[in-house]
């Protein structure tokens, strides 16, 4: 990222910045393409969400995934406790 930001000037467009630096440690370009403008979004240089902020989402949805687990698993038993306590409670 750092390379593509020195270097920029040096060429026409940011992709021509690109290909040139990726052909030098054999990576692809397409590869390298999109690392500038995460870092861009990262400095907010650019819109969008940043890398902490995808970091954040993913831990709240699996938290939140963790939570509608526990929250099945705690209805299931407190109906299986409501039937040995009263059995007059409807099977379902």
């Amino acid at each position: 990222m750092r390379l593509v930001r020195e270097h920029r000037f040096e060429h026409p467009s940011e992709w021509a910045a690109i290909e040139s630096i990726a052909e030098k440690p054999g990576m692809m370009p397409e590869m390298l393409r999109k690392w500038p403008r995460r870092d861009a979004v990262n400095y907010g240089q650019r819109l969008g969400m940043t890398s902490r902020g995808r970091e954040c989402v993913r831990e709240l949805e699996r938290e939140n995934w963790g939570l509608r687990q526990a929250t099945d698993i705690l209805t299931a038993a407190s109906v299986f406790f409501a039937r040995e306590v009263d059995r007059s409670v409807p099977k379902r």
